[in-house]
């Protein structure tokens, strides 16, 4: 079960709305989505929780790019919503090094490129459970991001690493934002 929702700061305090994310695909489509959400290129924090599992935060400041931290990369990068914020550059990927590697190598383990019968057959004997990017770089188990993401607005580094399962209720009180966070919830 995920929760996703849009934090934008006003003039007036914080305004939230309860967001889908069916249509995003890509982090700029989430970082649209976000822009939208204010007039006044105000901050925008997008909140994305997977029940007991992860969460994520994006920060939008007007055109800057957005700031991403997530919880535990690992449980993210099994999620669809997870993948969107584990890009590259937050897991310290460099994308040239994956395009030289996969020229060098044939990541399916065949002559020719083609499955073998024991994987298309559902069959193959060395399926393990490794926690993968679609790039096929391996996502590290723990927080990844800017940990400083909300420290300029109550939520020292510390304290979001310290956060559990409940982090969105913690985070919108650090931010003065929990009456209107509940309203969506």
């Amino acid at each position: 079960m995920y929760f996703a929702a849009l934090l934008a700061r006003t003039e007036d305090g914080w305004k939230a709305s309860d967001t889908e994310l069916d249509d995003v695909e890509t982090l700029s489509d989430l970082t649209d989505l976000a822009r939208e959400a204010t007039v006044d290129d105000d901050t925008v924090i997008v909140f994305i929780e997977q029940e007991d599992a992860w969460f994520g935060l994006v920060r939008v400041d007007g055109e800057e790019d957005p700031r991403i931290y997530v919880s535990d990369a690992a449980a993210a990068a099994r999620s669809s919503y997870g993948e969107i914020l584990l890009t590259d550059e937050l897991l310290g990927r460099d994308p040239e090094d994956l395009d030289a590697l996969e020229e060098l190598v044939d990541l399916d383990g065949t002559e020719d490129g083609e499955p073998d019968a024991e994987t298309i057959n559902g069959n193959d004997e060395n399926d393990e459970e490794e926690i993968t990017a679609d790039d096929g770089g391996v996502v590290p188990a723990g927080p990844v991001g800017e940990t400083g993401i909300l420290a300029d607005l109550g939520l020292s580094d510390k304290d979001l690493l310290a956060l559990g399962t409940d982090a969105l209720v913690e985070i919108a009180d650090a931010l003065g934002a929990a009456d209107v966070l509940e309203t969506v919830q």
